[in-house]
């Protein structure tokens, strides 16, 4: 009796055991183009998964929006064409909303607020995002939102002007736009160029590190020096696919994405202003306010919060958020 116990024992361990052969492909899709500060940072952490598995672990890299917008790729996870992806808060809010409390406009104004509001709420953000099925490996962010136009705009009353890319399919962000005073123009972010040269929109908001990987800053060289929102995002695996990973490399796996993560952050923050001064000797304006101008701006934004607390962002995390952001403020006095 002892010995059929200790073989059922001996048959457990190795059913639990990988095969030798065993392997898996994990198909990463991602905006950044390919050469880019972010695409970089993507394929130096699919070598390093490469190396810690001893090639059991591999990731296939589709950049430059070729799978389709960060919606598409939320989508093509669930259905498993995708396994994981690098998207920013656009994306992630397509799995949790909750997430876009990190860049409700004008509510951060520096990168360490967003660090110490993001590190705080960050828990239950992850808790959130593993009971829809996906696990965050890592959060970064890609600078700060500015707005982007193919005219000057400095006055809040020029915004009625301004015909502004809106990504498609989020539509209480696309009526908080057209009650803020802009005219959205929803679509794609793959499809922003040639909307550009056509003048079915004439401006945009993104980072300058984005307006300038993606180019497209050459068809709107003016920039207003304002801080809208922080652009945060992160790269999310499918439950499927970590689970098929061996209980043994999950943690090695884990600390390599976190590394990327802080390297893509620090990185990220180094290159932003950087970027500006690239542009600018590429024909690009930057338009600084009053404090007057400032203060509107801040109304605007203002104004246009209560209109995403409630239908995108639950009012529970955003009080907490606000809560943090001026915990914070109140130290640094």
């Amino acid at each position: 009796m002892r010995a059929f116990a200790v073989l059922l024992l001996t048959a457990g361990m190795v059913l639990s055991t990988v095969s030798p052969g065993w392997s898996l492909t994990i198909k990463l899709s991602t905006l950044a183009p390919e050469g880019s500060p972010w695409h970089q940072i993507i394929r130096d952490m699919a070598d390093e998964w490469e190396e810690i598995s001893e090639g059991r672990v591999k990731i296939r890299i589709y950049a430059g929006g070729v799978a389709g917008d960060e919606h598409d790729m939320v989508r093509k996870m669930r259905v498993g064409q995708l396994q994981a992806a690098v998207i920013s808060g656009e994306g992630m809010s397509g799995v949790v909303p909750d997430v876009q409390v990190l860049q409700l406009p004008m509510l951060l104004q520096s990168n360490a607020e967003l660090d110490y509001v993001r590190d705080r709420i960050a828990p239950q953000l992850e808790a959130a995002f593993e009971a829809k099925g996906f696990k965050i490996l890592n959060w970064g962010d890609a600078g700060w939102v500015r707005l982007f136009a193919d005219h000057q705009v400095t006055d809040s009353s020029q915004r009625g002007d301004l015909k502004l890319f809106s990504w498609n399919g989020d539509p209480a962000f696309i009526d908080a736009w057209k009650s803020a005073g802009f005219q959205p123009v929803p679509m794609q972010a793959t499809e922003l160029h040639p909307a550009l040269s056509s003048g079915l929109v004439n401006s945009f908001i993104t980072t300058p590190l984005a307006a300038l990987s993606f180019q497209w800053f050459g068809q709107a060289k003016h920039m207003l020096d304002i801080r809208w929102l922080p652009l945060v995002g992160s790269t999310v695996i499918h439950s499927r696919a970590w689970d098929k990973i061996p209980d043994d490399l999950k943690p090695k796996l884990a600390e390599s994405a976190r590394r990327s993560g802080d390297r893509l952050r620090r990185e990220t923050r180094e290159l932003d202003d950087k970027a500006i001064s690239v542009m600018q000797e590429y024909g690009l304006q930057v338009h600084s306010v009053t404090d007057v101008q400032r203060r509107q701006w801040e109304g605007v934004a203002r104004d246009a919060r209560p209109l995403l607390v409630g239908p995108i962002v639950p009012p529970g995390i955003a009080a907490e958020a606000t809560k943090l952001r001026d915990e914070f403020r109140a130290s640094q006095k």
